[in-house]
């Protein structure tokens, strides 16, 4: 621990909560009615400045917090040493961890038998559930943020094996149609840019996925001026991206072409030996999705006879005909292995879902286990305090419109 990383660390955070009004709101609330006390809360999610703010949040909501990373490459040291020796809030997680060292942060916090879980990807519930079971039995329920553990939960669900309740925050209205749509949007160009320094208007961009990181990947690009073409597999999407005034094509396709190559599906193998042979040169691939499984790194090696680093966050594998790609942040998450995450405004929406959510377990505590949709009223709730935030007043629906509608 440096005293230099931990006063980086501290200005981050306090940058990111002066850019947070609805934790700010929520914080006199939790403060006042400790929602959370006498409650364990572990929370595996990317470790930065404003999940920092979230972290401090929940512990001064009453809980004591066991915090650690989702992904190694996305845990930002100087956060990490900022938040050491916060009372109740115990912090296990460093960048550029091993497979092993990751997991074995997760299993500390779960050692200490948490009553809530806070989720990023799925990856502490997975370990949960395999090597922990009876502390599962303590677990009055967590919440999930991220597309990619949802649809782990999902499979979770389907089998039976969940012991508890699990929110599907990255389903709720105000995350996806803002956070996933816009956050990655900025967040995800953000990054790039910043990595890369090269140029985007006039460029040919291939975005794999057109669900709502995708809508806002597309966005964005266009934007910025370049050509964009989307690949898909659900023909309902495909649909969407022409009449949202894009071109669609398979991978194989419009690989051939593209200057930059964004993944964002959420599955797995986009990027296989045959991805590279059809690949122009001087590809640029970016990974927008949780984990890195899209880009096959072996199919990586097997292409290149070179793999070099050329500039920092950027790795490039050239063939034996000289053909060359480039990898942005190891294939990991690149708004976070290579750039901040989402803006802070963005996260300050998501994050007053995830405490209220996991104040709303709290408070209805026992629920049956399964996967839930978070209730439509906190949904509403946490638009509406953003609204206040702005200053900005809507309509409300008169007594009879309400009759009309039958809402009474």
């Amino acid at each position: 621990m440096t005293q230099a990383g931990a006063d980086t660390g501290t200005k981050k955070i306090e940058w990111a909560r002066a850019h947070m009004p609805l934790l700010a709101a929520l914080r006199a609330d939790f403060l006042a009615e400790q929602p959370f006390a006498g409650k364990r809360l572990a929370m595996s999610i990317h470790l930065e400045a404003k999940t920092a703010c979230l972290a401090l949040l929940l512990r001064d909501g009453g809980a004591e917090v066991f915090l650690t990373g989702s992904n190694p490459l996305s845990t930002q040291d100087a956060i990490v040493e900022a938040l050491q020796g916060e009372d109740r809030l115990t912090v296990n997680a460093r960048r550029g961890a091993s497979e092993e060292e990751y997991l074995d942060c997760l299993r500390r916090s779960l050692e200490a038998e948490p009553n809530l879980l806070l989720e990023d990807g799925g990856d502490m519930i997975a370990l949960l559930l395999d090597e922990y079971p009876q502390a599962s039995t303590s677990v009055l329920g967590a919440t999930e943020e991220t597309t990619t553990g949802v649809t782990r939960l999902r499979a979770w669900d389907k089998a039976g094996v969940l012991r508890f309740p699990v929110f599907a925050v990255n389903e709720a209205q105000m995350k996806h149609l803002i956070d996933n749509r816009y956050g990655t949007g900025q967040s995800v160009w953000d990054a790039i840019l910043r990595t890369t320094n090269l140029l985007i208007a006039g460029k040919d961009v291939l975005i794999a996925g057109y669900g709502w990181c995708g809508r806002g990947l597309t966005l964005r690009a266009s934007g910025l001026g370049a050509r964009v073409s989307v690949t898909e597999v659900d023909p309902i999407k495909a649909v969407e991206a022409v009449m949202d005034g894009f071109a669609v094509a398979p991978l194989l396709e419009g690989i051939r072409h593209a200057d930059f190559l964004i993944t964002a599906t959420g599955g797995r193998d986009l990027v296989t030996d045959e991805t590279l042979q059809n690949a122009k040169d001087g590809l640029v691939i970016a990974n927008a999705s949780h984990f890195d499984l899209e880009i096959d790194r072996a199919a990586l090696a097997r292409f290149a006879v070179t793999d070099r680093l050329v500039r920092p966050g950027i790795r490039e594998f050239r063939s034996r005909d000289g053909k060359c790609v480039y990898l942005l942040g190891e294939g990991n998450i690149v708004n976070l292995s290579a750039g901040d995450g989402h803006p802070v405004e963005i996260m300050d929406i998501s994050f007053a879902l995830q405490a209220m959510t996991l104040r709303y377990i709290a408070d209805h505590a026992p629920i049956s286990p399964g996967l839930y949709p978070v209730p439509d009223k906190v949904d509403a709730q946490v638009a509406q305090k953003k609204l206040d935030t702005l200053g900005i007043a809507i309509d409300r629906l008169t007594d009879a419109q309400r009759r009309y509608l039958g809402l009474q």
